[in-house]
């Protein structure tokens, strides 16, 4: 294994160059590209992650699509319960593990506050780790919504703005919630 110490100012250009490769491959070569983009990056253990999300959640206007692999995250779970109640479009797909655990069912949360859920059963794992919120901001990367991706791991956590990237993740999601059960709506 080669180890290798990468400066500061290298992270910060390689981020910008995998948000700059994502966002390019997402659009069409006839198409001008006028959008401009943002990003912010968040790492644990070192920094709260959770309340990062949290916070983008209690700022979403319009509506907050997530799919999910695994959802133990109380703050965030929460979060989206008070984004439903102030009339936010809040939907949620889940993996199948998180109506078949003993011991964590996110899904009894969602159907108990009435927020719409599907579970993606079709594939061996729906790996997802994205929230798209008010048709702009995309929040993605390794961190499952969980408190061991807070205090245990080292995870990351993107957040772009991009409303045409947005497009493309709904796009994903709208995918996917057609092809999975209906838990609530």
């Amino acid at each position: 294994m080669i180890s290798m110490k990468v400066p500061s100012k290298s992270i910060n250009c390689i981020i910008f160059l995998v948000v700059y490769l994502i966002s390019n491959a997402c659009y069409s070569s006839g198409e001008m590209h006028t959008e401009t983009l943002s990003y912010a990056v968040c790492f644990t253990p070192q920094e709260n992650c959770t309340n990062v999300i949290v916070d983008k959640i209690d700022h979403a206007k319009k509506s907050v699509y997530v799919q999910a692999y695994s959802f133990t995250s109380l703050p965030i779970i929460r979060a989206l319960i008070l984004a439903k109640k102030r009339g936010v479009d809040v939907k949620v797909i889940l993996d199948k593990t998180q109506i078949q655990s003993k011991r964590y069912k996110s899904a009894s949360f969602f159907r108990a506050y009435k927020i719409p859920l599907w579970i993606d059963n079709k594939p061996a794992i729906a790996h997802n780790k994205v929230m798209i919120i008010d048709g702009s901001l995309v929040i993605t990367g390794s961190f499952n919504f969980t408190k061991a991706a807070q205090y245990k791991n080292s995870e990351n956590v993107l957040i772009i703005e991009s409303s045409r990237l947005a497009g493309k993740y709904m796009d994903n999601w709208n995918s996917r919630a057609g092809q999975s059960w209906v838990v609530a709506q």
